[in-house]
């Protein structure tokens, strides 16, 4: 599929994990970031489609890039979907404008339900 999606965590297994889900799943144009302050400068770049976002990173985390995203008229409608490891921040995710929240480890099904409803 001709959707570009960014994949941003700083764990390169977790990215390399995401990137072999969505290739097998038809979404070709995968872009890595490790981190908030990388992936920005990506997204300002160039266009994106979806975003899949973990919260705790080096430079930037999740919830800051989420903010400063949602407070662009520019990029505010991109749907971001936060990957986390703490459920606790679900509620927080969601009302700084998140489209979903992923527990990890993340489920093949659940991450083809969020691009299905996103894309």
């Amino acid at each position: 599929m001709d959707r570009r999606i960014l994949v941003v965590d700083d764990d390169m297994i977790n990215r390399k994990l995401l990137s072999v889900l969505l290739k097998k799943n038809g979404y070709t144009d995968v872009i890595e970031a490790e981190n908030g302050k990388e992936a920005l400068a990506m997204i300002q770049a160039e266009p994106m489609d979806m975003i899949l976002l973990d919260i705790i990173m080096p430079e930037m985390n999740g919830l800051d890039l989420l903010k400063i995203l949602k407070q662009d008229e520019k990029f505010k409608n991109i749907p971001v979907a936060i990957l986390t490891t703490d459920d606790s921040k679900k509620t927080e995710a969601l009302n700084l404008g998140a489209c979903a929240v992923l527990i990890k480890p993340i489920k093949e099904s659940d991450l083809k339900n969020i691009l299905a409803q996103n894309l």
